[in-house]
């Protein structure tokens, strides 16, 4: 299994452009929020166990393989978005899975606008894994910009065992 590092930085081969970073920075979290509505209109469970939440357990489980720094950030960010997704529920009912249709086209077509103007296809053409790794890479710009660590700081004893 790649490292969280080796993630990240395959993914950042292809998404050096600030207009393509840009149109991530708004398509991934209109995707993810998307696919949260629509897994949350099937008619399965409740409110606090369903396709979504369980969605989001599997996505924070195979974060928490690469990071768990990482992982509890996601935690809480999805813990935010799906509010979001039943305050949007309450307000559409019915309609939700439409809305979220239209969410997840909005956020794809901004990513393959992104892409054209990057002149790089979008990585998960390589590997679909990389649907999962999106969201994290622009988690982990924000923890990189806030000085958040991603991962542990090493051990002092591995640290001089390097150096020998």
């Amino acid at each position: 299994m790649k490292t969280l590092q080796q993630w990240l930085d395959e993914y950042s081969a292809s998404h050096r452009n600030p207009r393509n970073k840009l149109t991530h920075w708004i398509g991934i979290p209109l995707i993810v929020f998307a696919i949260w509505c629509a897994l949350k209109a099937v008619p399965v469970g409740g409110d606090s166990l369903n396709l979504a939440t369980a969605a989001i357990a599997v996505f924070v489980g195979y974060y928490l393989l690469l990071s768990w720094r990482l992982a509890l950030g996601m935690a809480l960010l999805s813990s935010v978005f799906y509010a979001g997704v039943l305050a949007l529920e309450d307000y559409a009912g019915a309609k939700l899975i439409w809305l979220a249709a239209a969410i997840f086209v909005v956020g794809w077509v901004l990513q393959f606008i992104g892409h054209h103007i990057e002149g790089a296809k979008p990585s998960f053409f390589k590997d679909l894994q990389f649907l999962l790794i999106g969201p994290l890479w622009l988690l982990a710009d924000l923890y990189r910009r806030f000085d958040i660590p991603m991962l542990p700081a090493p051990r002092p004893s591995a640290v001089a065992e390097g150096k020998r």
